[in-house]
């Protein structure tokens, strides 16, 4: 794409943007429970408007060439993205549940599900790939030193006579399988040959031969025509993929060549402006800077000289934390000036508390007057922090970029007047600030020339008084004053901090469910597809830990559990966190921490270590697998030697410590969650996604995706839909392990000459145990007595309850 088609891909984005904003205001209004599912309507159109906007922008910001056009595309992608999870944390509490319904919006706006893929934005890996990199060269790095000695421990030392014995056997035993295999094809080909013998040949003429081959010839011919002509037709209709790869990987190759090629224009145009910044900061500096410090100090003696005149007296210079002269050249009289300065340290919030007290008073007068309870929930969206920065990004926009022409700069440099304007402004404020400090001596020294007055101090606002409640955070102390390069090598040497595993997060495949809102109307819970989960990973972990603007602006959240039999990725989506943010992994799972710094204030201090390198080395994500261990009712005998329950007491009070700026996320996996408390596990993990076994749609993915990866292409006679339909019962780790035993290299090699049945897939699975009914009713009816889902079953009770009031009463009428 040309720079023309990403200008235009921006202007159509702020007309979608207007849109959206247009559609704000409506939800600040309170709307009555009988309108809910309205509200949840206009939420959902309103957070596949910001998702679509969070796509288009992503694409425009990585592939944008100019300086200052992508500074103001990097704003409004970073608020566009702390907006969606606003929405995102409203359709929690609206819809009293994780997962949501959006098949009828998606049909009202003519999208697919693809539209409700979460796009992470680009420059979370390209930004930091030079830290990423650095880290794992020092994590390489500490564990290339550790492999000898791990070496070491863990394998005995060999004689060069027993090593030889071992790969002899071992070799003596592959030829051997391979024999085995050679001579049972043999005996199939020789009883073959054996059954055509006993039932004799069929004696007929030439001609009856002749024209057996040529009707068994021309029939292989027309069908294989006919299939040539049906899958052309279905490739023109796009229902099959292309069968000319070598064109469309071509094609793909061109276009990942251009996009890198811009992105090195990106670095050069880059370097080039933070050149121009600093020069013309200079120029600026040196030419205009004496002329602005002259005015400056003008219009401050005149201002002087005014309030002289007006009070006989000369004012009090502002303070710098009010903004020093800025106050002198906004457009205020003298008089409005120093009334402000001397009412600036009188004023209070006495004003403000007594009209809350008068409204509180109001209303408890109205309830006891009317003697009725207050009107029912009321739902609304909460105001956001992020609108503020959207709307001043699209001003911006309008203002600026809409009418603008870049004819001036086709190779998409900066634009130099513009700038010079921006430093002009931060060239002013700086010389501001030197003249403040002079004119306030040449103030003090006035006064002692014309009043004989000495300087009179500034008087300083009152602080907020009050005591001080428990929301407010606790600073907590450092107990290891070592360098914190020290503390990470420890760690990696005890095998707290690992090397994650690099998966993508849309390597976790599943298909999102199709009739969400038909199960809701029905008054059944709909549990979440394997889309979902991937979706809420993204929203939840990614977004908020890839980039420190969105996570200062986002909802903070803190940790998220992980629910679900084994086998369904969990371990896999915590990988894919990481990978995809480029954040370090701490596993404080108890079988990983046990026996590690024992002792009474062991716990504490591997919890602080932690913590102490999670914040400084962030983004960091600290994993707790078999988080059900560490929250236990009772600890099994068995079990008791590990103490898995040791870092509890001081986990809970280091995550509550994780403030907005601290890109620190804590995942916690586990598969039995009803062996745990369940009042101490909710209440440590803000969230819970539970997981359950996938779906047929989600199956039917699975099977093609993982068949696909191995290195080939679904032929007509595999059917996958057979293949979904038996495999019911079964985890994603399940069908990945039929796959892997099935399509071996002696079987890839094999599929020319016989290409791949569903048969061969069922014998594997029979020998692997399913997840039984039983088991995942259990995590469900685990999962139905969680937080969230108690008020959601408690809503649609009342709600079932109120409507059955409604239609007794009806009747009474009739």
């Amino acid at each position: 794409m040309s720079e023309g088609a990403y200008q235009r891909l921006w202007e159509a984005s702020h007309v979608t943007l207007q849109e959206a904003l247009d559609r704000e205001p409506p939800l600040l209004e309170p709307v009555p429970i009988q309108e809910r599912q309205n509200f949840q309507y206009r939420l959902s159109l309103l957070y596949l408007y910001y998702l679509g906007l969070l796509r288009r922008f992503d694409t425009a910001y990585d592939q944008m060439v100019q300086p200052q056009k992508r500074r103001l595309l990097r704003r409004l992608l970073d608020a566009v993205a702390g907006r969606v999870l606003e929405l995102k944390e409203e359709m929690v509490r609206v819809d009293l549940c994780e997962t949501h319904c959006l098949d009828r919006v998606l049909q009202d706006l003519k999208l697919t599900p693809a539209d409700l893929e979460v796009p992470i934005p680009k420059y979370f890996k390209l930004e930091q790939s030079s830290t990423i990199k650095g880290r794992q060269q020092m994590l390489a790095e500490i564990l290339s030193r550790l492999e000898p000695l791990i070496s070491q421990e863990n394998f005995p030392v060999m004689s060069r006579t027993e090593a030889i014995i071992l790969v002899q056997s071992a070799e003596r035993a592959r030829q051997g399988r391979l024999r085995a295999t050679f001579t049972r094809e043999i005996q199939k080909e020789e009883e073959r040959d054996r059954r055509i013998r006993e039932d004799g040949w069929q004696k007929i003429s030439q001609d009856q031969g002749a024209i057996v081959i040529q009707k068994v010839w021309k029939g292989y011919l027309q069908r294989k025509h006919i299939q040539q002509d049906r899958r052309a037709e279905m490739e023109f209709i796009s229902m099959l993929p292309s069968s000319n790869q070598v064109a469309h990987l071509s094609i793909i190759t061109q276009a990942c060549q251009g996009e890198e090629a811009r992105r090195v224009r990106q670095t050069e145009k880059e370097e080039e402006f933070q050149d121009a910044i600093s020069k013309i900061h200079h120029t600026l500096t040196e030419t205009e800077g004496p002329d602005m410090k002259e005015k400056m100090k003008t219009e401050i003696r005149q201002w002087f000289i005014e309030c002289h005149a007006l009070t006989g007296r000369f004012p009090d210079y502002p303070d710098e934390s009010s903004g020093g002269s800025y106050l002198i050249f906004a457009d205020k009289t003298p008089d409005q000036v120093q009334m402000e300065l001397e009412m600036q340290a009188q004023e209070s919030k006495k004003g403000q508390e007594k009209g809350k007290e008068k409204e509180e008073k109001r209303e408890k007068k109205k309830e006891k007057e009317d003697g009725k309870p207050e009107p029912e929930v009321m739902f609304k969206v909460l105001p956001s922090k992020v609108i503020p920065m959207i709307n001043a990004g699209h001003e911006e926009y309008m203002n600026v970029w809409k009418n603008r022409f870049d004819n001036k700069h086709p190779s998409q440099s900066f634009d130099s007047e513009m700038l010079r304007e921006e430093k002009r402004k931060q060239v002013e404020e700086e010389i501001r600030v030197q003249v403040d400090e002079l004119m306030r001596q040449e103030l003090k020294n006035l006064r002692l020339a014309v009043d004989k007055e000495e300087d009179r101090p500034m008087k300083a606002l009152k602080k907020k008084s009050g005591k001080r409640t428990g929301k407010e955070e606790k600073k907590e102390k450092d107990l290891t004053p070592d360098s914190v390069d020290s503390l990470f090598e420890e760690l990696v040497v005890i095998g707290i901090i690992k090397k994650n595993v690099i998966v993508a997060l849309k390597d976790y495949v599943g298909d999102c469910l199709y009739l969400g809102s038909t199960l809701t109307l029905a008054n059944k819970m709909p549990m979440p597809s394997l889309f979902d989960i991937r979706q809420n990973i993204a929203l939840y972990g990614v977004l908020r830990l890839g980039s420190q603007d969105i996570h200062s602006i986002a909802p903070h959240v803190r940790s998220i559990l992980l629910v679900g039999p084994s086998g369904m990725g969990k371990k896999m989506l915590v990988h894919a966190v990481c990978t995809e943010t480029g954040a370090n992994l701490f596993d404080l799972s108890p079988s990983n921490v046990m026996g590690k710094y024992p002792g009474k204030n062991g716990a504490q201090m591997l919890v602080h270590i932690v913590f102490k390198v999670a914040r400084f080395l962030q983004p960091s994500v600290i994993w707790i697998g078999n988080t059900e261990k560490t929250f236990y009712k009772k600890v099994p005998k068995e079990e008791r030697r590990m103490d898995p329950k040791r870092l509890k007491k001081d986990i809970v009070k280091s995550i509550r410590l994780l403030s907005p700026g601290d890109r620190v996320m804590l995942i916690g996996t586990t598969d039995w969650p009803q062996l745990a408390e369940t009042k101490a596990l909710c209440r440590f993990y803000e969230h819970i996604l539970f997981i359950p076994r996938p779906d047929y749609a989600s199956r039917y993915v699975l099977w093609k995706h993982m068949i696909e990866v191995r290195g080939t292409q679904l032929s007509q006679s595999l059917d996958i839909s057979a293949l979904a339909r038996v495999s019911d019962g079964y985890t994603s780790g399940h069908i990945l392990q039929a796959v892997h035993s099935v399509m071996t290299k002696r079987r890839l090699q094999q599929l020319s000459k016989r290409p791949l049945a569903a048969s061969e897939f069922v014998g594997h699975l029979a020998r692997l145990e399913p997840i039984y009914r039983e088991e995942e009713e259990s995590l469900k009816d685990w999962y139905f007595k969680t937080p969230l889902s108690r008020k959601n079953m408690k809503f649609s009770k009342d709600q079932q309850e109120a409507e059955d009031a409604r239609m007794v009463k009806e009747k009474k009428r009739k």
